[in-house]
């Protein structure tokens, strides 16, 4: 994708789960200044849409992806089973690579097919195709800091190429200790944004992307901006908060530098 190209969308639905961000109704109104923003630990919810085996199984990651993502497509009215997906996250299972570390530590070196298989960059798409029976592509990537963009734009580029629609999955958890040090991301966070091609009779804002340089965009809330700064999948949280004002506007995702992301947001 040159500078000079652009790409864009039709928001039909957001999910949202942060720190003290249970859902997409309370955080539209944090986000638009309507409440304040009381930081809380992450409720994440039972995925109940799993077969109960794979529920008992199911990770911290899993757990936030499958709510981000349900959530966008419930508000936009459409089966999940039909539609193409990005699961976009800087971390794997920080729980389960901390396990599988402790394993090869120790003594018994053997690794469970369990712990192994939820160990993969893709196990949360696995257990998405599992929950809700979707056949669709689905792609996860990681770019690091800059996840968030990198999913927006391989969510758009697909959008681009099939005209069909595409829900994009952010998210991130927490390591434990020692890996918590060296990547300190203090607790588990996801958006979700069911993305269509054409506007609908649910669509709430047009989105337009491209590449350019500058800063990313930040929010003026001290905790706000430092779930932006410190969970990855948050880097997000201006453009939800472009979206909940209601009036749109233009602003700067973080990524891979020296690029940025430069988003225009025109509510319906």
């Amino acid at each position: 994708m040159s500078a000079d190209m652009s790409l864009s969308a039709w928001i039909d639905g957001v999910g949202l789960l942060a720190p003290g961000l249970p859902d997409w109704a309370h955080g539209q109104a944090v986000l638009a200044g309507r409440e304040a923003h009381v930081p809380a630990p992450s409720v994440l919810p039972a995925p109940l849409v799993l077969p109960p085996n794979e529920r008992r199984r199911a990770s911290r990651v899993v757990r936030v992806a499958l709510a981000s993502g349900l959530a966008a497509l419930e508000q936009a009215g459409v089966d999940p089973s039909g539609v193409a997906a990005v699961f976009a996250a800087s971390t794997a299972d920080g729980h389960n690579c901390h396990a599988l570390c402790e394993t090869l530590a120790s003594s018994d070196q053997r690794v469970s097919p369990t712990r192994f298989h939820n160990s993969l960059h893709n196990t949360p798409a696995g257990y998405w195709s599992i929950a809700t029976g979707a056949m669709a592509a689905s792609q996860s990537l990681a770019a690091y800091d800059a996840s968030f963009a990198a999913g927006l734009l391989e969510a758009l580029v697909q959008i681009h190429a099939t005209a069909a629609p595409c829900v994009l999955i952010a998210y991130d958890a927490e390591y434990p200790e020692p890996i918590a040090s060296l990547r300190p991301i203090p607790d588990a966070a996801g958006i979700g944004l069911a993305l269509s091609p054409q506007a609908g009779p649910r669509s709430v804002a047009r989105l337009d992307i491209r590449l350019g340089d500058g800063p990313a965009s930040m929010l003026d809330t001290p905790s706000l901006e430092a779930l932006r700064t410190t969970i990855p999948a948050l880097r997000g949280l201006p453009l939800l908060q472009a979206l909940a004002s209601g009036q749109g506007g233009e602003l700067v995702v973080e990524y891979l530098a020296p690029l940025s992301l430069h988003v225009s947001l025109t509510p319906c």
